[in-house]
């Protein structure tokens, strides 16, 4: 049985229709990502599991049990938002306990769990201080004990991390993972940060629009995504797309033309028919210098030197970014030609509709 179930799920504001027939099974236990653009509805699909906006139809269970109707505090979760809304007033032990203050839950049992959840959060030293002699991370930690002391069956996440700076993100990043390895819990966590899903998901669930692209490991998402959409929101940086023309196919091979930049030969089993507009799809990890199957002949226009590695940033003839990313500090000038290759084996290809074909 599913910790989690989703069926049909719709949600509309007036006459504009936000979440589009949801369908998503989440496992006990599992660390789940919501991951897409802004505005996709990620965070409305949050707030609806959470009982905080209103389900327009379908059906939302916990546990087996159909909860639309239960009141948030009724529903076994606990959530943390993107700001921390702590009590500037109370001490770090009192913004912990105050949910089970709420509960009017004997003393003992709440300086148990505060304390139990202190020390899994490494705040144990800190209790007596008030939120604003914290950091931006300590803060963060208070939020997340604060739902931790509820012992909620699944906890659910807003982009917990959005107010952090870079090094502090990273660093809640492996403490978030780590609290789930003790923990065991279902975890539900919204992101438009893919780097974020990648790093920290059993499961990624990326959204567009209102709809489910794809589910799947963040590997199967990266090697196998279904569609463009997905291929272009997954990888940092994003995919590069050639577009082209189908000039021959015979179910086992394709050949396509990519105008100026030549053309090019991909054994896949494609139904594209002769003159049918198709996309290639290639990561700029997956590039190389002067060699591959495939050659391009492009003029960088922005070099990043970042010492682990070059980010290099070509104009293709249509006016789309080319995107390369080379090991240590390659010489690549701005303005001078580089032939940038790629083999056939990395390549991705779409069809007209987008749909990724193997």
């Amino acid at each position: 049985m599913s910790e989690l179930s989703l069926t049909q799920l719709r949600k509309s504001f007036g006459e504009t229709e936000i979440i589009k027939g949801i369908n998503l099974d989440v496992s006990e236990g599992e660390f789940v990502v919501f991951v897409g653009p802004s505005g996709c509805g990620k965070s409305t699909l949050l707030r609806m599991i959470a009982g905080l906006e209103d389900v327009s139809d379908g059906e939302i269970q916990i546990g087996g049990k159909v909860v639309n109707d239960l009141a948030p505090v009724k529903r076994g979760i606990a959530m943390v938002f993107q700001s921390y809304a702590l009590y500037p007033h109370m001490t770090v032990f009192e913004n912990i306990a105050f949910p089970l203050r709420v509960e009017r839950l004997p003393n003992d049992e709440v300086n148990e769990r505060v304390d139990r959840a202190a020390k899994v959060l490494q705040l144990d030293a800190r209790l007596e201080q008030r939120p604003g002699t914290l950091s931006g991370g300590q803060r963060q930690r208070v939020a997340i004990g604060r739902a931790i002391v509820r012992q909620p069956r699944i906890f659910l996440f807003d982009e917990p991390l959005s107010n952090l700076d870079a090094a502090l993100r990273s660093e809640m990043r492996i403490e978030l993972m780590e609290l789930h390895k003790k923990l065991g819990s279902t975890m539900i966590y919204v992101t438009h940060d893919q780097v974020e899903a990648m790093t920290m998901a059993d499961k990624i669930v990326v959204m567009n629009t209102g709809v489910i692209e794809q589910i799947g490991s963040p590997l199967e998402l990266y090697h196998k995504p279904d569609n463009r959409f997905v291929a272009g929101f997954i990888g940092s940086p994003k995919m590069n797309f050639i577009n082209g023309t189908c000039t021959a196919a015979d179910g086992k091979k394709i050949t396509i033309d990519l105008g100026e930049l030549g053309n090019v030969v991909l054994e896949r089993n494609s139904t594209a028919q002769v003159g049918q507009r198709v996309t290639i799809g290639i990561r700029p990890e997956h590039l190389a210098l002067n060699e591959g199957d495939f050659i391009l002949n492009l003029v960088p226009r922005i070099v990043e030197h970042l010492g682990i590695h070059a980010i290099v940033y070509a104009d293709q003839p249509d006016g789309e970014v080319f995107t390369g990313m080379f090991e240590g500090d390659p010489a690549v000038k701005e303005g001078t030609p580089v032939k940038i290759g790629f083999n056939a084996i990395d390549t991705h290809l779409f069809d007209a509709d987008g749909m990724a074909v193997y």
